[in-house]
């Protein structure tokens, strides 16, 4: 199956903050210390929340409000502006929720984020999209996919839509077998490549999107075989602009999901002027399986993710990203 990016404790819901231990009341108490009077000390919420792992985060985000009566994304938000502190509001945020206030900010305004709306949404586990979905209507009271569907048109649509459905199979090698992938290549030239007329997003997005990983390989040979290109290849011909990106990215998320997501952090850093929303949301998002991705940043582009950081973006939200590094792959001498 996809691989999940939030960790373990996120999807096991655990709602016991007050097991959580004496060092999780520490962090919740430096957060506390720096925040009180007149000013916030910058550095020591970073040294507090931006240090720690995307699981301990997750304590700290349910034990604070608990011992302080007041909801730590808040504070963040109350004491913090800019790059800066929308970081620190997702930082203090569990992941699912993180990822919802990420599309919720991405969609306000006039025009949708797109890109930070398909980065979140394509090439997710079920369990993960389910999470999120529940988790976007608890806080926001507006189903995800009716927001979804009054920002977003066309293709990108469709695609999110099919996202939406979390109905990628499990991977059943007698049911997944050779023949169904020569079908479904087929399927996929037919409306694609093979149509004589446009290309069939719709009825190509539902075969992707319900393909397991190791059924989207399986297609992807069979299709080159068949046709000369690769899925990746036929689909990069087929589509264009942001859907596709979006579809690329499925399915690198499927296929390689590290290199997937360390291409998506030098995109965001790509062209002119950094992406400063997407790299941030991107290098917090991941955090779980940083260790990974920046293994696969530097077998790509022979430079860690720290040193795209430190080129890209400057003050107090660089040293914030380079801590949320560091808790996952520690430079040395960090």
């Amino acid at each position: 199956m996809t691989i999940p990016i939030y960790p373990e404790i996120v999807m096991q819901q655990d709602l016991a903050p007050d097991h959580f231990g004496s060092e999780i009341d520490d962090l919740c108490q430096q957060i506390r210390d720096a925040t009180k009077g007149w000013g916030a000390n910058k550095q020591k919420v970073i040294d507090a929340l931006a240090t720690q792992d995307s699981t301990k985060r997750y304590m700290i985000s349910l034990r604070y409000p608990e011992l302080f009566k007041t909801p730590l994304d808040e504070l963040m938000k109350k004491e913090f502006s800019g790059d800066f502190g929308l970081a620190l509001k997702f930082l203090a945020l569990p992941m699912h929720q993180a990822e919802a206030a990420m599309i919720r900010k991405a969609t306000k305004g006039i025009g949708a984020n797109v890109n930070i709306v398909w980065s979140i949404l394509v090439g997710r586990t079920n369990a993960e999209v389910e999470l999120l979905k529940k988790t976007y209507y608890k806080k926001y009271d507006k189903d995800l996919g009716k927001l979804l569907a009054s920002e977003l048109h066309g293709d990108m649509e469709r695609l999110i839509f099919n996202c939406l459905q979390a109905a990628e199979e499990e991977y059943d090698p007698k049911y997944h077998n050779i023949d169904k992938a020569k079908e479904d290549a087929d399927i996929i030239h037919k409306k694609g490549q093979g149509k004589f007329f446009g290309t069939d997003e719709k009825t190509i997005f539902k075969v992707l999107c319900a393909a397991p990983p190791q059924h989207i390989e399986n297609i992807s040979k069979e299709y080159a075989d068949k046709y000369g290109y690769t899925l990746m290849k036929a689909m990069e011909k087929e589509l264009g602009g942001e859907v596709r990106s979006a579809c690329l990215h499925m399915l690198g998320m499927k296929l390689k999901p590290f290199e997937t997501m360390a291409k998506l952090i030098k995109e965001a850093c790509a062209g002119f002027g950094t992406d400063e929303l997407l790299l941030a949301c991107t290098i917090i998002r991941c955090q779980a399986i940083l260790g990974q991705v920046q293994s696969a940043h530097i077998e790509l582009y022979s430079k860690t993710i720290h040193d795209r950081v430190r080129k890209e973006v400057g003050g107090k939200f660089k040293t914030l990203l380079l801590q949320v590094l560091n808790a996952s792959w520690p430079e040395e001498g960090a």
